[in-house]
């Protein structure tokens, strides 16, 4: 389970991956560059050839809503769980049509020989934000055409580039409270008292 970071390490760690596998021998020497987008991104341009994450939606995975958090050796409990999977677009971007297919498909090779993203990945943003045991599964996502046109025509205001659904699965967002595990009550005690009152007492006549 990760911490509020989760959302922006899975999604760096996914550019840390494209970024590392790169080798510039492959596609004649040419310098590439790789970065999370926001929509105003697009707008300007920030690539010339390379690749950019766009995460357009978040989506609560329902089927691990119910189990309960880890208990810690203090006896304290984490509160449920918040499972999410990450909606998100994968960019080629390149100044020739040969160029920008080339590097999809090696874009999309790439995250086909990495299903799985494990702590050194994802720590590496922020650090300690998920347990060394953690892995996130990122695949192919399920995007109709027209729901991908319509996101670049409403949300990016932009001529379509070569882009393709990704999901990560399943980022689980642990909460930062935690509440202590007390025991079975076995005893009920009533304790009654002198009632107390707010404000001042008048003086007796």
């Amino acid at each position: 389970m990760a911490d509020y970071h989760g959302i922006m390490n899975v999604c760096e760690a996914v550019i840390r991956l494209l970024r590392s596998s790169y080798e510039p021998a492959a596609f004649d020497e040419a310098r590439a560059d790789f970065d999370v987008f926001v929509s105003q991104d697009f707008r300007d341009h920030r690539i010339e050839e390379g690749v950019s994450l766009f995460l357009y939606r978040i989506k609560a995975d329902g089927t691990h809503r119910t189990p309960p958090g880890r208990q810690r050796p203090d006896g304290t409990v984490a509160p449920t769980k918040l499972p999410l999977d990450l909606h998100f677009l994968l960019t080629a971007w390149a100044p020739k049509a040969s160029s920008q297919q080339r590097l999809a498909g090696w874009m999309m090779r790439v995250m086909e020989d990495n299903p799985s993203l494990g702590a050194s990945f994802l720590n590496a943003p922020h650090a300690d934000v998920f347990h060394a045991h953690e892995t996130v599964d990122v695949m192919l996502g399920d995007l109709s055409v027209d729901d991908m046109f319509h996101i670049w025509e409403v949300m990016l205001h932009e001529r379509y580039e070569l882009s393709v659904p990704y999901v990560a699965r399943i980022v689980q967002l642990e909460s930062p409270l935690y509440f202590a595990q007390a025991g079975p009550v076995v005893e009920r005690k009533a304790d009654f008292g002198v009632p107390s009152f707010s404000g001042v007492v008048p003086p007796q006549q």
